[in-house]
């Protein structure tokens, strides 16, 4: 909330600027990470994106894990936390409602999909399991010229 007060004294449009989007709010401070101001470090910084949710070419794409920034392993027990979306809510951003309901509508659409992926995995385990016999055939001849068939 100290932040929020900070302002130029002759020209408050001059900045310092409040982001109040999360996303916003991730990108300040990674760009007090690096050498913005130099070549390298601007190019880098415009290779960054950073999002609310996640939108349309990313919620196909398959989720990645970092175990080092997990909150159970990075946070002593009984530290206090918060997430940036809540804290982004507290200075004045008025669109978590909006994205909390986008992110549930995206969610309902990938357990679909993965429902249907589960299935065909499933059907075709039992397809390999239906002809495994008629395949043995084929097989051997491949595994002496040096390609075996997975089975």
């Amino acid at each position: 909330m100290a932040f929020l007060n900070k302002r130029m004294n002759t020209n408050p449009r001059r900045g310092p600027f409040h982001y109040r989007a999360p996303g916003r709010i991730l990108w300040r401070t990674i760009r007090g990470m690096i050498p913005h101001k130099t070549k390298r470090g601007a190019a880098a910084l415009d290779r960054l994106k950073v999002f609310e949710g996640v939108p349309h070419p990313f919620d196909k794409v398959k989720r990645q894990v970092v175990p080092a920034a997990l909150t159970n392993l990075r946070l002593k027990p009984g530290r206090k936390f918060c997430k940036l979306g809540d804290l982004s809510a507290l200075v004045g951003w008025r669109y978590s409602d909006v994205i909390e309901r986008l992110e549930a509508k995206r969610k309902v659409k990938n357990a679909g999909y993965y429902e249907r992926k589960k299935a065909l995995a499933k059907i075709k385990t039992q397809a390999l399991q239906n002809v495994k016999g008629a395949l043995k055939a084929i097989a051997e001849p491949l595994a002496k010229l040096g390609a075996p068939l997975k089975l």
